[in-house]
């Protein structure tokens, strides 16, 4: 029998025995030479990685990202630039406030993260299936979280702190009502749309920036569910159609376009285009069709692949760039710090997040170093007299332009929870068709009604400065839930 269908330990030493452990006799103890059986229970007790915190149940796979749309005039980055362009992607799909224990079918954001694997490196636009989200300051993020979170005492589901939290935060108004709509439970994950959510930028040669909102839209149609609907289905069942689908040759696919805004709109606008609570109207900023993006191939180990793919902003390209958003620039330590934790200071050496083209940086050791991915060993400092033979220097591309700042700007604390927080929720609830709204009145009743009166209170003055029907369905819907509500 040839040597690669041997048993062997992880260092490669053959196993004869692997259906018994070595015992001093039939009946007696273990020997202390269980060589096998010892690597095998350590390697088994570290199986696991901490899961996400957000986004802990994921789906991934490969596909392809074609240029349909030539973007030179807006930037360098060598994936955007010629008409036809593809670039090798992969995509990861997620529930949002959920562990890995929870379903594919809850009522909850689902994130929509792709890695682009580009001649420049690695460009990751990190987003989900909404356009806005629940916050425009970081600082709240991990309150937010813990709220949608299980009760730390029972562990168990808490609506009563759902609605405390959005009692406090109005800003929260306009993803609420996408995520209580008849959106808010995708079919699957080849039928809902995909967003970038966050204002990023694009640049090119002459130092010109351009704003920009990416729009992934699927192909397949947006289908969503209703919570009845959802009752007896599999917990795994949007992991299982992706994967079937593509394993039969349906590959999903997603038609890509982009909103641009010059730097004189964006100091123009009416609104503040780098909130995250806000999205920028399409009458004035028009979809622009640029490319198709279409998944071909499944992973085939998933931990190795899905579980272990690291997602972050801060993985850019020459071309492309950042915001003054503020929810973006925390994430930019937010997400790689959370790779760092989880799967190691080199996660980037993961042949699933490994760029495609070589890195050459002066980062040295910690766990795993050099593992996929080459270093220079001649020399671990810059600068330094060895460019000649072979030690990296830094590019001669041209450089991103600075972000705009505020006039004689100072730091501090400037409270933003009064922004305009309703006119976009309710310019949303009014294209509802009446049964729309009815079903987001009820929705959003059912968690109400377990909040304190002071929470119900916060949240139908919210919903009536959207719009007083808004507030008078729900409050409908909670009397007839046999609610003690007052107004």
């Amino acid at each position: 029998m040839s040597q690669r269908h041997t048993l062997t330990t992880a260092s490669g030493m053959p196993v004869s025995h692997d259906d018994t452990s070595r015992t001093i006799g039939p009946g007696g103890q273990l020997a202390a030479e269980n060589i096998q059986l010892f690597e095998k229970l350590a390697h088994f007790n570290r199986e696991r990685i901490p899961e996400r915190v957000v986004h802990a149940r994921g789906t991934g796979a490969y596909g392809t990202f074609k240029l349909t749309g030539d973007l030179s005039a807006y930037t360098i980055a060598d994936c955007l630039a010629v008409e036809g362009a593809e670039t090798d992607v992969f995509l990861r799909f997620s529930t949002v406030g959920g562990g890995q224990d929870s379903s594919d079918y809850a009522r909850d954001p689902r994130g929509f993260a792709v890695k682009f694997y580009t001649s420049q490196g690695n460009w990751d636009i990190v987003g989900n299936n909404t356009p806005v989200f629940f916050l425009r300051d970081p600082i709240k993020f991990p309150d937010f979280v813990h709220s949608q979170k299980k009760n730390p005492r029972s562990n168990v589901p808490d609506p009563k702190a759902v609605y405390e939290f959005w009692a406090h935060s109005p800003q929260s108004l306009h993803q609420i009502t996408i995520l209580m709509s008849d959106r808010g439970i995708p079919l699957s994950y080849r039928h809902m749309n995909g967003y970038g959510s966050h204002t990023l930028s694009l640049w090119n040669e002459h130092g010109e920036r351009t704003w920009v909102k990416w729009h992934f839209k699927t192909d397949q149609g947006v289908v969503c569910l209703r919570d009845e609907e959802t009752a007896g289905l599999p917990s795994h069942g949007a992991q299982s159609d992706l994967v079937d689908a593509i394993d039969r040759g349906d590959f999903p696919s997603w038609t890509v376009k982009v909103q641009l805004m010059s730097e004189e709109q964006a100091r123009s606008a009416s609104f503040d285009p780098f909130d995250l609570t806000k999205v920028w109207p399409h009458g004035d900023y028009p979809l622009v069709e640029v490319g198709k993006l279409t998944l071909d191939r499944n992973v085939d180990n998933y931990f190795a692949e899905t579980e272990q793919s690291a997602f972050s902003p801060s993985n850019l390209v020459p071309g492309i760039g950042v915001s003054p958003d503020r929810m973006l620039q925390a994430r930019l330590l937010a997400y790689p710090d959370a790779h760092r934790y989880r799967l190691g200071a080199n996660h980037q050496h993961i042949p699933v997040n490994a760029p495609r083209n070589q890195a050459q940086t002066y980062q040295r050791d910690g766990a795993f170093a050099g593992v996929g991915i080459p270093v220079n060993g001649a020399v671990n400092f810059y600068p330094n007299d060895q460019a000649a033979t072979g030690a990296p220097v830094p590019s001669k591309l041209p450089v991103e332009p600075p972000l705009p700042t505020e006039h004689e700007a100072a730091a501090g604390w400037y409270d933003n929870r009064d922004e305009d927080n309703f006119s976009q929720a309710g310019d949303l609830f009014r294209i509802m068709t009446k049964d729309q709204k009815q079903r987001l009145f009820d929705n959003i009743a059912g968690g109400l009604v377990h909040a304190s009166a002071r929470a119900q209170q916060a949240m139908l003055d919210y919903f009536e400065r959207a719009d007083p029907a808004y507030a008078n369905g729900v409050l409908d819907a909670m009397q007839r839930s046999s609610a003690v509500v007052s107004r």
